[in-house]
């Protein structure tokens, strides 16, 4: 079975397209260029959103200088609405790593908003005489400031998300730092007993240590919303009308609800991925914490009886296929390989802002690609540590009471009352006779029961 065909052509010749594709020419050959992460686009419509906003206010910012006609600034803006409710994701195609600092990208949401305006207009895709991809969607724009504004757009819609997810882990850390507030136990340093504390105390560092990172993260939203559009090739606005930066940027504050700036220096905003490492650092930084928390979980939850066991995780999935009854800590483990992921992320966006040269940076998607990538695995794997871990964590308050009961830690609460020598030997005579800390303390005369009793509350 054939279907009709339609002929597009650029500089480099003619292409054959089905007649209905809405993407053109640039686009499909970037498809066929670009066949690399396995991710296209479409799987990330925030960016999709985000370059609907950019065309709607350029458009916008055109039609008010003159430079488009209402006719062609209000279909373009007709598409884009509709672009922003997700009807057309799925002619978003291109590959997100790409040669090119992103033109494929910027020319795809370019010929799919001309071939969908063409259509309501009453003529068929690639009619480009009627509504054309570079002179009328694209008009007074280039890829360099339409990419890097939209990526920013994106970026910023995916912090909120994380966000979210963070302060819904801190609460449910907070929680449980309520219910176990009375419960004793041994605080550790290097893996060895150290000094008394609750486990309520411990739970309520998680929260604490996690929730530092909200401000971080707001204030790496807050360099991602200076932007450079209107600055065109390299920051010099060639092929713009006089004001349309100011224009478009306050356009695009209104149709995005986000207070998005104009760079002062253009033409270093160009050129600058500075921001992008910033969020880059956050993200690693959560990461760490996450996974240092998810560790002592599964150190906490260790036995189920030759372990720490002062921790019961709740019981999600079978552990083993030869160990019958095993059960895993499988949820921190997964927590604690996305944080695996996002630190080696974190590379790659450093290698990948340090390879920039002269007026632009031409890694622009894979830096994207990483950043949206940690992005959602942290905030998904914030979600998933609290719904299946820690609002069911439950205390072995037994476990807990009884190995601080036992523990030479309790002789540290000696020594301001009998001297840090004193308190040693207290300390060395319970472990050799495998006696406890207080009737020892006793038996060396250091005061009577009661004293001693003082001694450690």
């Amino acid at each position: 079975m054939h279907h009709a065909m339609r002929l597009e052509e650029d500089s480099l010749g003619k292409i054959s397209l089905p007649s209905h594709c809405l993407w053109g020419v640039h686009t499909q050959r970037a498809l066929e260029n670009f066949v690399i992460s396995g991710q296209p686009l479409c799987r990330f419509p925030e960016m999709i959103r985000a370059l609907a906003l950019v065309k709607l206010a350029a458009a916008r910012a055109n039609l008010q200088l003159g430079t488009l006609t209402a006719a062609k600034a209000g279909m373009i803006e007709t598409v884009c609405a509709e672009i922003l409710t997700g009807q057309h994701d799925s002619a978003f195609m291109v590959d997100m790593v790409q040669g090119g600092a992103g033109t494929s990208t910027n020319m795809n949401a370019n010929e799919v908003i001309a071939n969908l305006g063409l259509i309501k207009m009453g003529h068929a895709p690639g009619s480009y005489q009627h509504l054309h991809p570079n002179d009328d969607v694209n008009r007074s724009q280039s890829t360099n400031d339409v990419y890097p504004t939209a990526m920013r757009l994106a970026l910023v819609a995916q912090i909120e998300a994380l966000q979210a997810a963070q302060a819904r882990l801190v609460a449910a850390f907070h929680a449980r730092a309520v219910d176990f507030a009375q419960i004793h136990k041994i605080g550790r340093t290097q893996l060895q007993d150290a000094v008394p504390m609750t486990l309520g105390q411990e739970f309520a560092s998680f929260a604490n240590t996690l929730s530092q990172d909200g401000e971080v993260l707001r204030q790496a939203a807050a360099l991602l919303l200076e932007v450079n559009l209107g600055g065109t090739a390299i920051g010099t606005r060639v092929n713009t009308p006089e004001g349309f930066a100011e224009a478009a940027t306050a356009a695009l504050a209104q149709v995005s609800g986000l207070p998005v700036r104009l760079a002062q220096d253009l033409i270093a905003a160009s050129s600058d991925t500075s921001a992008y490492v910033s969020l880059s650092g956050v993200m690693k930084r959560i990461a760490v914490k996450l996974s240092k928390i998810c560790n002592d979980l599964r150190l906490l939850s260790s036995g189920p009886r030759s372990g720490f066991i002062e921790l019961h995780l709740p019981a999600v999935q079978a552990g083993s296929s030869i160990m019958p009854g095993k059960v895993n800590p499988v949820i921190p483990e997964v927590v604690n390989q996305v944080a695996f992921q996002v630190i080696g992320n974190d590379m790659t966006v450093t290698m990948a802002a340090e390879a920039g040269q002269l007026q632009l940076n031409a890694f622009e998607p894979v830096i994207l690609l990483n950043l949206l990538q940690s992005l959602r695995m942290l905030a998904q794997a914030m979600d998933t540590l609290t719904e299946r871990c820690v609002a069911g964590i439950t205390a072995n308050v037994a476990q807990c009471e009884g190995a601080l009961e036992n523990s030479l830690v309790l002789a540290t609460l000696l020594v301001p009352h009998i001297g840090y020598a004193k308190a040693a030997e207290v300390a060395k005579t319970a472990l050799i006779e495998g006696a406890q800390v207080a009737e020892t303390a006793v038996k060396l005369g250091y005061g009577s029961a009661a004293e001693i009793a003082r001694m450690m509350s």
